[in-house]
């Protein structure tokens, strides 16, 4: 398993799909991570996010840092689904991003076929 990288720097500097979630640990790009990751398109990023709850404007401030690069965001809320506060629904509206809440895996594997399909995709993706 690869060490996390600092706070800001990215496990791997460019978008890659997830190529799988198990058991807390995702796998990409021939690593693996344990715990919630961003996958954005300066890279794949640890996030430190546990859970639905902690969810707040500084644990979106790395996505809407890059809100111009992209235009849809998967929110993985963990195994079930969630909803996100309207004060962070605003948030992201604000900077222009759409984005869809669903149950990790789905989150992950809707962002890997709108990504193979060139899109301009990012994930935010809870691990349970």
């Amino acid at each position: 398993m690869a060490a996390p990288p600092p706070p800001g720097e990215a496990f791997l500097p460019r978008q890659v799909p997830i190529d799988g979630y198990a058991q807390q640990f995702f796998h990409f790009a021939g690593m693996s991570h344990a715990g919630s990751i961003l996958a954005l398109p300066s890279g794949i990023h640890a996030w430190p996010v546990a859970e639905m709850a902690a969810v707040d404007a500084a644990a979106l401030a790395p996505i809407l840092a890059e809100a111009p690069a992209f235009e849809l965001l998967f929110i993985g809320t963990g195994r079930d689904p969630a909803h996100l506060a309207e004060p962070l629904k605003q948030l992201l509206r604000a900077a222009g991003l759409r984005f869809e809440l669903m149950p990790t895996p789905q989150a992950a594997a809707t962002y890997n076929v709108l990504l193979a399909e060139g899109r301009r995709v990012g994930a935010a993706l809870i691990a349970f």
